[in-house]
């Protein structure tokens, strides 16, 4: 990892890695291990860190807009013909050239219509992750969380072939996060921007970590997963701490339940990040 990244304390700051990484190692001896990273996870959580992006650039324009999206099935033709419609509406903004779903996402099925599984219960989480499977949960298993904040989704969730975005969407990679910030100005500025005057509405939801599955930080730190692993068992993620001005940049384990913000597809031509 390139970016250089620091706690603030009152006694001054240091270097230190934003999230620990998960090994091999780790993995094997979870089950011996894993009160300690909790006890070490709740000591430090309260100590935000952050990592340096990008230099500033010129913002771009931002323009704020409204989308829907209709989904409308039909029965067989003839005279007892049925039709339903679902129509939602996805607020988005547009900041530079990328268009945002201006709201974490709240899907509880794939883009093809299967199921996503909700696991509420630490030990289903668990196994989610020693299976490689999808899974979301609202934060606290309170649905009233999800109405606000939306819902929290493992990695595998987010990788997963049948589509986790709507159509016409994806979520984005760690390099079109990047963009975002550049173009908002840059780390420095961005998160000002990115809660309020943008449109982009950040909203700190929280997160469930890896280690023991528990739920940390709502209302304090938003955590958004980006498309892109950083290893076998780590992706990059970008977060905001709502008490610092910046945003950071790290990776952590894909069993973290962490929010997801779509970012519109390209037309036809067009390039995207990595």
């Amino acid at each position: 990892m390139n970016d250089r990244v620091f706690t603030r304390t009152g006694s001054g700051e240091q270097d230190v890695p934003i999230r620990s990484r998960e090994t091999t190692k780790e993995i094997d001896e979870r089950s011996q291990t894993l009160q300690t990273m909790n006890n070490k996870h709740k000591a430090t959580l309260s100590a935000w860190t952050f990592a340096i992006l990008l230099a500033v650039l010129t913002p771009a324009s931002i323009v704020v807009a409204q989308s829907s999206a209709t989904n409308a099935t039909k029965g067989a033709s003839g005279s007892a013909q049925t039709k339903a419609s679902v129509t939602a509406a996805i607020k988005t903004v547009t900041i530079g050239s990328q268009v945002w779903m201006a709201e974490n996402l709240n899907v509880d099925k794939f883009r093809n219509g299967d199921p996503i599984p909700e696991i509420k219960a630490n030990d289903a989480w668990e196994k989610a992750y020693k299976e490689t499977s999808a899974a979301w949960s609202y934060y606290d298993n309170d649905p009233a969380n999800g109405s606000k904040y939306g819902k929290l989704y493992n990695w595998y969730a987010v990788n997963d072939p049948r589509g986790l975005a709507p159509k016409g969407w994806h979520v984005p990679t760690d390099k079109e996060w990047q963009t975002l910030t550049a173009a908002l100005g840059g780390q420095d500025v961005a998160f000002g921007k990115m809660k309020s005057s943008s449109g982009f509405c950040a909203l700190p939801g929280g997160e469930r970590y890896y280690a023991d599955c528990s739920f940390y930080k709502i209302g304090e730190i938003a955590f958004w997963w980006s498309s892109t692993k950083q290893d076998t068992y780590n992706a990059w993620y970008h977060a905001m701490h709502f008490g610092y001005s910046q945003v950071a940049r790290d990776n952590g384990g894909m069993n973290t339940g962490f929010s997801v913000r779509c970012v519109k597809d390209v037309p036809a031509g067009g390039q995207r990040g990595n």
